[in-house]
């Protein structure tokens, strides 16, 4: 097993240094196109007056291009090229196309009572996490797996205090006062799985540019940052709708992370989304506490949902999308639905 991990993620931790920032020529002619994303998360944006739960987050990624065809170009890192053949052992199947996600990530959650330096026994712990990500997607025509591997902290290491007091200093909102009963830091991991299925375009109405299409998707994590199982769909209609496994920014195949076939073909593309998340939950640390020490935790609920709907728009390998999110309340005696909004911004290059 240790020379597994080291035979792997050595070559992949060197490989990340030297991504290539832009396309390079195939073989066969072809471009490969990686992607670079960024996303930003606030309950500011939900217009709903809120600043409590999941309060803000942003993750910045950046997608492979498909490695199916382009491990022998000479632009792919020796070390992504190793890592593939690896997990191209492990993964036997014929698929059509194989990608790399690297992702960093910080969350940051807080109680709804920031004015008071006590501890809120009765509300959400203070805590924020940062994490980064290595992720292997694999499609097989309208079928899509994805498997992540997340490692970070939770607790002060993460910064979480001093993203949100930079927040505030910028909009002019006084600062919490209740960090220092935050989480103590811990190491977490988190293996995240899902399967896709999407469900072909079709003519919305008879039309010649509109059309809808159906991504249904299933799957759960573990690890002692967060263990649950989960189920859920989303739902897109728009004008030239893109070639992959969905547009909700909070998907691990969403937003410019799933691998395409076909390239966007007009000057502009824009389609609407809705989407739905469906979770049995079994541990979140943000909520349950730190693991092997004691800290303030609640009394969490064990199914959670997620209602999404946004818009995306591209325009010459630029990527802009909207989304707001209502969920279900994460507690027993959480005092309001949380709510927040999602701004994501990506370039194909």
């Amino acid at each position: 097993m240790h020379v597994h991990f080291g035979a792997v993620a050595l070559p992949l931790l060197l490989s990340i240094t030297t991504l290539p920032a832009l396309a390079c020529q195939l073989p066969n002619g072809e471009r490969a196109r990686p992607i670079l994303n960024v996303r930003l998360d606030n309950d500011a944006l939900g217009f709903d007056g809120q600043d409590r739960g999941y309060t803000s987050g942003f993750e910045f990624g950046w997608m492979s291009a498909n490695l199916e065809r382009a491990h022998d170009a000479d632009c792919v890192p020796n070390g992504l090229r190793r890592v593939h053949r690896f997990l191209e052992d492990l993964h036997p199947q014929d698929y059509e196309q194989r990608n790399f996600l690297f992702t960093l990530t910080q969350a940051i959650y807080t109680p709804s009572e920031g004015e008071s330096a006590s501890l809120l026994p009765r509300d959400r712990p203070y805590a924020a996490a940062l994490l980064f990500g290595v992720g292997y997607n694999a499609r097989q025509e309208e079928r899509l797996r994805t498997t992540q591997v997340r490692i970070g902290m939770v607790g002060p290491s993460a910064r979480g205090q001093q993203v949100q007091n930079g927040i505030h200093n910028v909009i002019g909102v006084k600062h919490w006062q209740g960090w220092d009963h935050q989480l103590r830091d811990e190491p977490v991991l988190q293996v995240v799985h899902e399967r896709l299925r999407r469900y072909g375009q079709q003519p919305f109405w008879g039309s010649r540019f509109w059309s809808w299409d159906l991504i249904t998707h299933y799957g759960g994590s573990v690890g002692n940052y967060l263990t649950h199982a989960n189920v859920g769909a989303e739902w897109r209609l728009g004008r030239g709708l893109p070639d992959d496994f969905g547009s909700d920014p909070l998907r691990p195949s969403g937003e410019n992370t799933a691998p395409v076939l076909r390239l966007p073909s007009g000057d502009w593309e824009g389609h609407f989304f809705a989407s739905v998340d469906v979770r049995a939950v079994a541990w979140n640390i943000t909520l349950d506490g730190n693991t092997w020490k004691d800290s303030h935790s609640v009394d969490k609920r064990p199914l959670v949902a997620d209602l999404g709907v946004g818009t995306s728009l591209t325009v010459r390998g630029w990527k802009l999308a909207l989304a707001h999110y209502w969920r279900t309340r994460e507690f027993r005696g959480q005092e309001a639905r949380p709510m927040f909004g999602s701004i994501t911004a990506s370039r194909r290059f």
